[in-house]
């Protein structure tokens, strides 16, 4: 299994495969892991997040289920790698973790049937969906409670799309330590290969686009000071700490 990195190394951001201390980079050359700043596992030109994709999810928020994918996006500003902290903002006081499986997409991609549409994933890494949940409910709509800057922590690696198996990964989500969220891919309520179709038929994804499965039931509210970690089985932790803004 390979397991893959974004990171700048000097003036450049360089790509690669992760291997123990060193990073091989995709133009040959080979980095010490020590002398690179990871980035997050993607630039994607847009992030699309699905909603209320776990139906334990969506009733412990007392909603109802969606009959169709339920879609919104995080702008790439809101963007962090794993380590760099989130920023709770002052317009918040009810910021809530929501652990996601992120797809990388590969190729460009319009119009894709759910029976082709796994050939369009690059890859699979790990997502925080940062919400500050009395926004989204004080708003009516997601925009600013899920695209404040720092929201989106991606990371902090990805790995190649024939190394998870979305019928059985375990996504958790643990606060201080505390295991908050435990849920399963095989839980979805949309699988994949329809959340793509629906997707792009709507509009175009290009390389690097990132698509943010939806959360399993168990989110809640984080305070200062506190460290979140997202993990999947296959792939990794993604790590980050609130702070004050």
């Amino acid at each position: 299994m390979a397991t893959h990195v974004r990171v700048r190394h000097h003036d450049r951001i360089v790509e690669g495969i992760l291997d123990g201390e060193r990073i091989r980079a995709e133009d040959g050359a080979v980095i010490a892991r020590s002398e690179a700043a990871l980035l997050p596992a993607a630039a994607p030109s847009k992030i699309v997040c699905v909603g209320r994709n776990y139906a334990a999810h969506a009733k412990e928020l007392g909603n109802a289920l969606p009959s169709a994918p339920l879609l919104f996006f995080k702008p790439p500003s809101a963007l962090i790698a794993d380590g760099e902290p989130i920023v709770y903002p002052a317009q918040s006081k009810n910021v809530h973790y929501e652990g996601e499986l992120a797809v990388i997409v590969g190729k460009r991609a319009r119009n894709v049937p759910a029976s082709r549409a796994l050939e369009i994933v690059r890859g699979y890494t790990i997502c925080n969906d940062v919400t500050a949940r009395d926004l989204q409910k004080a708003d009516g709509q997601w925009t600013r409670a899920k695209g404040f800057d720092t929201f989106c922590p991606l990371g902090p690696v990805w790995v190649d799309a024939a190394d998870i198996d979305l019928a059985d990964t375990r996504v958790r989500t643990l606060v201080n330590g505390d295991v908050r969220q435990d849920g399963n891919t095989r839980d979805f309520i949309f699988s994949l290969p329809i959340v793509i179709e629906y997707i792009t038929a709507a509009f175009t994804l290009e390389p690097g686009d990132v698509i943010s499965t939806g959360t399993p039931e168990g989110v809640g509210p984080m305070q200062v000071g506190d460290t979140v970690e997202v993990s999947i089985d296959g792939i990794g932790t993604l790590t980050n700490r609130l702070i004050a803004p």
